[in-house]
């Protein structure tokens, strides 16, 4: 696998990851991206730019238009990283229900 930094960075950002859930169900213009938000044109460009630079978008040429489509395999590698964590986070989270049940009961946790 060869995630870098910057994907990681590019998903931390709220608006770029709105951009990734309108591109989930269909190919966007940048016109048509820009729409959903209240922000300038030029601000949501840069973020098309950021993600495929990071492979997360892929561009296509339809005539004069540019449509992005979310790039699934990558999307795909990144899931596959962070699930790895996803059993450690379940049972710390566990363990904390068990604390908290028995801070409400007044009995020490095991």
């Amino acid at each position: 696998m060869n995630l870098r930094r910057d994907v990681f960075q590019a998903l931390a950002d709220p608006t770029r990851r709105a951009i990734l859930l309108l591109l989930a169900s269909q190919a966007m213009t940048a016109g048509a991206i820009a729409a959903n938000f209240n922000t300038a044109r030029p601000t949501i460009s840069r973020h098309l730019q950021i993600l495929t630079e990071c492979e997360l978008l892929r561009q296509e040429s339809i005539g004069r238009e540019v449509h992005y489509h979310l790039e699934a395999g990558k999307m795909k590698e990144v899931a596959d990283f962070i699930e790895r964590f996803r059993a450690m986070w379940d049972e710390r989270f566990d363990k904390l229900e068990t604390v908290m049940k028995a801070y409400g009961t007044g009995r020490k946790a095991t």
